[in-house]
């Protein structure tokens, strides 16, 4: 496994101020790290735990129907590349490993998959009807990379439900999976581990009546 330790210059880069514990630590890592571009050998997706059932069907009018949007993410999320907390100031990339599609677009694909699978919503996907729901879940996706303190993953999730009415209510979601070496092997099903009990959270919780509560 190696990780990249580039400059603003280069595509991927260590963010926040780089101590002499922090460079004893990213070199302690198991492999090396890398200064150069190497195209990556693992492609990383998720993959639901409980997929819906082929020919799961359900109907209802827009107003009834659920929308899951793809939630915002913080810079260190909105690439490709697996984060990898080096301190707590230190931020570096994962190499050998890039995901599909960023992020927070395949956690929304995951989270719509799930909440459909569970079969307490009707959920409906397409942009030009997302925004048309009655009811909508988005948020932030605050944390899915990997700890090299702790040697675990993480996948932290900030949930947003709006009922119709424009009420909404919010609760933070997180998982964690800890004894992961620092290898794409592992580190891309543990990711995919979290992720999917963080999905399952939000969708016991946009299942229970009274989500949001109503208007004294």
């Amino acid at each position: 496994m190696t990780i990249w330790a580039t400059n603003k210059k280069r595509e991927c880069q260590v963010m926040g101020k780089t101590g002499l514990a922090a460079l004893a630590l990213l070199f302690a890592l198991p492999g090396c790290v890398s200064m150069g571009a190497k195209v990556p050998e693992t492609l990383l997706t998720l993959s639901p735990d409980n997929p819906a059932p082929s020919g799961a069907a359900a109907s209802g009018t827009l107003g009834e129907a659920l929308a899951v949007i793809e939630p915002a993410a913080p810079q260190k999320l909105d690439v490709r590349r697996v984060p990898v907390q080096v301190d707590a100031s230190t931020i570096a990339y994962l190499t050998d490993a890039l995901w599909v599609e960023k992020p927070a677009r395949l956690f929304r694909s995951l989270l719509a998959d799930r909440i459909r699978a569970d079969g307490k919503w009707l959920v409906i996907d397409g942009v030009d009807r997302q925004y048309s729901a009655g009811t909508r879940v988005t948020g932030q996706l605050l944390d899915m990379g990997y700890d090299a303190v702790s040697q675990s993953v993480v996948v932290r999730f900030e949930a947003l439900f709006e009922a119709p009415g424009g009420r909404i209510a919010t609760r933070r979601f997180e998982s964690t999976v800890p004894g992961v070496a620092a290898k794409p092997a592992q580190i891309g099903p543990a990711l995919n581990k979290a992720a999917n009990d963080v999905a399952g959270q939000v969708s016991q919780w946009v299942a229970q009546p009274g989500v949001v509560q109503p208007a004294p």
